[in-house]
């Protein structure tokens, strides 16, 4: 899935160290009914680079051995709802005689390498719009992970598909340094690299009385800085029946495409300085750092929102959400689908400060809460 964002992720993560926290277990009664449960709840990092906000997860590929000392383990990801699908960066996954300026040499239909299965399946993932973009060369491949922070709460896959890139560029064909474009998407659908790859999260078997998605809970906002800040617990993996009943959220059911699959789109109305915007397409993306982005087919005067400017939205399910846009939070700009060659209307991570967000992979819905 095409994102509005660039993706620039601070050098540090790559060598960030462990913060133990050792995660509570559930017991139940003898002989009780069966409770439906999570399959498990992980932290993830909270990070800021000036007016850049990011959320992190630590990534382990389980019996892919790093090939060369510069690459530390966890990887940092970014945590996206915007895009589809895992991106790695083979460099240091696989032996650099393998990665060339053209491509990953693969050797027949399929090469097996340090636990990863890599396939002749070549492919083009991109994120941004007409105006900004940034693309990953690579190939279809399969492997195990262990998500969560060591020490703490972890999860571990079955074998999955994933977007493994030799390179990475901006819209200047200028090149991102090594894993600095590692992305965790959680989006619905599938990813437009490959059919075959979908959110790493919807591969869980769900437990007893739980449904396939994924439960986000609101920010810790003073944890947004530049040293990063471990947050437990803030993403649930799984989810029971009352959070898609009695837990508040207002569920929005997906529309089908026959490219990409469900989407994340939600139909709304976006009102910013007295004027209408009534027939949006409205995306929360945690992959846009800064900048929420309001498209309006009508408008003529493009770029920021001044400080103090009031933007509020209605979906078509009825949940709303105003704020306030300010000099360092909430910015918002104003452009023209036209020029951006985008219709949908992005808004940034400072939206789930706020409020919490909820993925029904099963049932294809997206349920919103205001905090």
């Amino acid at each position: 899935m095409t994102q509005k964002y660039s993706i620039q992720t601070p050098a540090f993560f790559l060598g960030l160290l462990c913060l133990i926290i050792f995660a509570a277990s559930c017991g139940k009664k003898e002989d009780a009914a069966p409770v439906a449960t999570p399959i498990g709840k992980i932290g993830l990092y909270e990070y800021q680079s000036g007016l850049n906000k990011r959320i992190f997860i630590p990534i382990t590929p389980v019996g892919a051995t790093p090939t060369k000392s510069t690459v530390t383990l966890p990887l940092y990801a970014i945590f996206d709802t915007g895009s589809t699908g895992l991106t790695l960066d083979a460099d240091g996954l696989i032996p650099a005689s393998m990665i060339t300026s053209t491509g990953i040499t693969v050797t027949g239909d399929s090469v097996v390498v340090n636990g990863i299965t890599i396939t002749k399946q070549t492919a083009t993932v991109s994120f941004g719009d007409a105006t900004a973009s940034t693309k990953e060369y690579g190939n279809l491949a399969y492997a195990t992970f262990t998500f969560g922070e060591v020490g703490s709460s972890q999860v571990t896959t079955s074998r999955i598909p994933f977007f493994l890139y030799y390179k990475v560029v901006n819209q200047n064909n200028v090149p991102y340094s090594a894993h600095s474009a590692d992305v965790f998407g959680v989006g619905s659908g599938v990813s437009y690299a490959s059919s075959k790859i979908a959110s790493p999260l919807s591969y869980f078997t769900s437990t007893t009385g739980a449904t396939s998605g994924f439960k986000l809970s609101t920010m810790t906002t003073a944890g947004f800085n530049s040293t990063g800040t471990f947050v437990k617990d803030l993403l649930t993996i799984g989810l029971i029946p009352s959070d898609l009943t009695s837990a508040g959220f207002v569920m929005h059911p997906l529309s089908y495409f026959t490219v990409g699959g469900y989407s994340d789109n939600i139909p709304a109305t976006i009102t910013y300085n007295g004027t209408v915007v009534s027939s949006a397409q409205i995306l929360f993306d945690t992959g846009t750092p800064s900048v929420s982005v309001i498209e309006d087919p009508k408008a003529t005067g493009i770029g920021a929102l001044a400080a103090n400017s009031v933007v509020s939205v209605t979906t078509n399910k009825g949940f709303t959400f105003q704020y306030i846009v300010g000099s360092s939070g909430n910015l918002t700009s104003i452009q023209n689908p036209n020029n951006t060659q985008d219709y949908r209307s992005i808004f940034s991570l400072d939206f789930f400060i706020n409020n919490e967000y909820l993925v029904d992979y099963k049932n294809h819905q997206i349920g919103l809460k205001n905090n």
